[in-house]
């Protein structure tokens, strides 16, 4: 990357964000965060196109990447305004530059929907989302897709595997697990149980069950960081405007496999408990394993930490309150 590219990172104090924005700087670019919170105030959503534009044009960006969206505990509308529809009036504002900026957005595995088990998710695979946070990531995405291959904006899709790693949000599997793992071993240094309340066996005797939903899917998980250099490479590559690019490990790994192997890096004995599902929450795919190989062959990019490597630092960073 041309350590003179100057940055600009919507929803930069997010999971993603956060990352994709320290990795930019570690490489030497000027970065502009953009988010609802600092170091630029902006609420996508609400914001209009001429907003937009103006601020992508007084930063004089040369890359914007889109890390904004939303996942959890919303209804429908919100999830189509904020993954659908601000993403069209983004692609409107950069469309309408004096200038070729690269716009890179981040997109989703679960904008493919179910595969059989065993199957590579390869980019050409039909999108046919089972959810309303897939149906309107894809929105989302074909909106950056289209106006590319149209010659509208010099635009990328990178469709991100589930991510764990530092600072993975309370709300996923593995982010609940950390946070109750760190809330047990903060306790017992306390002489209480998790956050310190006396009675839950400071003495490291036996911890109340995890309770989890049945964890019989296989994922494919990639590290937070390894997204965040993947971006790294799409800025400036030269290959990939108007292409969906796979980024993720490669691997289907059962998630009950992966909060056994946490809860063993914690040297905790927490038993596990998986309650009954209802039929009506189900999950959207049992099986996912992304096909990386345009990753390798457009970005030169490939996951580089393993599993042990992201569950630790996951654990890690939770104890330290990041």
């Amino acid at each position: 990357m041309t350590p003179r590219l100057t940055v600009v990172v919507l929803g930069c104090t997010g999971f993603l964000g956060r990352h994709i924005r320290e990795a930019f700087e570690t490489a030497g670019a000027q970065v502009l965060g953009v988010s609802r919170s600092a170091p630029v105030r902006l609420e996508l959503t609400r914001a209009s196109t001429d907003r937009l534009r103006g601020l992508f044009a007084e930063a004089d960006a040369d890359v914007v990447v889109n890390a904004t969206g939303l996942i959890w505990g919303a209804d429908e509308a919100e999830l189509t305004a904020v993954n659908a529809t601000s993403v069209a009036r983004l692609v409107e504002a950069v469309a309408g530059l004096n200038r070729r900026v690269r716009l890179v957005h981040l997109g989703s595995v679960h904008e493919y929907g179910p595969v059989p088990p065993g199957t590579g998710i390869t980019e050409d695979v039909p999108q046919e989302p089972a959810t309303v946070y897939g149906r309107s990531k894809l929105l989302g995405s074909r909106a950056v897709l289209d106006a590319a291959h149209a010659g509208a904006v010099d635009g990328t899709v990178l469709r991100i595997a589930n991510v764990y790693g530092p600072g993975a949000p309370r709300a996923s599997v593995l982010g609940g697990v950390a946070h109750h793992l760190a809330a047990i071993a903060r306790g017992r240094k306390t002489g209480g149980g998790p956050g310190g309340r006396p009675g839950d066996a400071p003495d490291g005797g036996p911890v109340a069950p995890l309770r989890l939903a049945p964890m019989d899917v296989r994922r494919d998980f990639v590290d937070v960081r390894d997204v965040a250099e993947a971006v790294l490479a799409a800025a400036p590559a030269p290959s990939v405007s108007g292409q969906a690019v796979n980024i993720g490990r490669g691997q289907a790994v059962g998630v009950r496999r992966l909060v056994d192997r946490m809860i063993a890096l914690s040297g905790l004995a927490v038993p596990v408990v998986e309650e009954p599902r209802d039929d009506a929450r189900r999950p959207d795919a049992e099986w996912q394993r992304m096909d990386i190989s345009r990753a390798r062959r457009l970005l030169d990019w490939q996951p580089r930490r393993g599993v042990d490597e992201s569950l630790r630092d996951q654990l890690a960073a939770q104890l330290a309150g990041v």
